[in-house]
């Protein structure tokens, strides 16, 4: 069975660029975003670590923690870093971990169970599933999954904006439309009555008897 959202993130203990970690206890009670690569020294993957390392401010504003993934042993994570830095001028200050068992990658459902022990031998065509990015909730429950292609650089606003919505809708009963943005008008869950509607956000706009839209909430 594969991990869908509201699973409980698997639990694991790992190797990292910043030592031991129990991944429950890292994440604590905020929000964690664990985004992994097929090897060490790949391109496309390059450019993500120091994009994201651009945006850790951002993460750390919304209360999230980000951590990178490789299959690839830890002693090898330091080198990447400084062709990291190179290349984007970005430093990593996020720890990355190390899977040369390819334990993670395997809990993860990214790599099947036969896939081996071992990161030795495997090129980034062997691990080209490990491409996933998962949002995980204080609850440690997962509540984004994506998956890209390898040649195809993955877009971290995008993860911003939905951790936006996502944090939102957890703590008020609405939802967000396409494309929206922080600011931007919301949709009224129909669990919401019309009257409470106009208790819990005022005025509302009713495009459709199921599509209600009002202000985001503030608080």
């Amino acid at each position: 069975m594969s991990l869908r959202i509201n699973d409980t993130a698997p639990d694991f203990t790992a190797e990292t660029t910043q030592g031991t970690i129990s991944f429950h206890d890292w994440i604590g009670d905020g929000w964690a975003v664990l985004f992994s690569h097929p090897k060490n020294f790949t391109p496309v993957c390059t450019t993500e670590l120091g994009t994201m390392a651009g945006l850790e401010g951002e993460f750390k504003k919304r209360n999230v923690k980000i951590i990178g993934i490789s299959v690839d042993p830890v002693e090898s994570h330091g080198k990447w870093q400084d062709d990291i830095k190179k290349a984007t001028g970005q430093s990593v200050n996020y720890p990355l971990i190390g899977d040369k068992d390819l334990k993670v990658a395997k809990l993860y459902e990214m790599l099947p169970a036969g896939a081996g022990e071992t990161s030795e031998g495997r090129t980034p065509a062997d691990n080209a599933t490990v491409r996933s990015v998962y949002v995980i909730g204080p609850d440690k429950k997962i509540k984004l999954v994506l998956t890209y292609p390898m040649t195809t650089g993955r877009n971290f606003d995008e993860i911003l904006r939905a951790i936006d919505s996502i944090q939102l809708t957890a703590k008020h009963q609405v939802a967000t439309p396409a494309n929206w943005k922080q600011g931007e008008d919301v949709i009224i869950t129909a669990a919401v009555s019309n009257e409470d509607a106009i208790k819990r956000f005022g005025a509302y706009e009713t495009i459709l008897p199921y599509l209600r839209k009002t202000k985001q909430p503030s608080a």
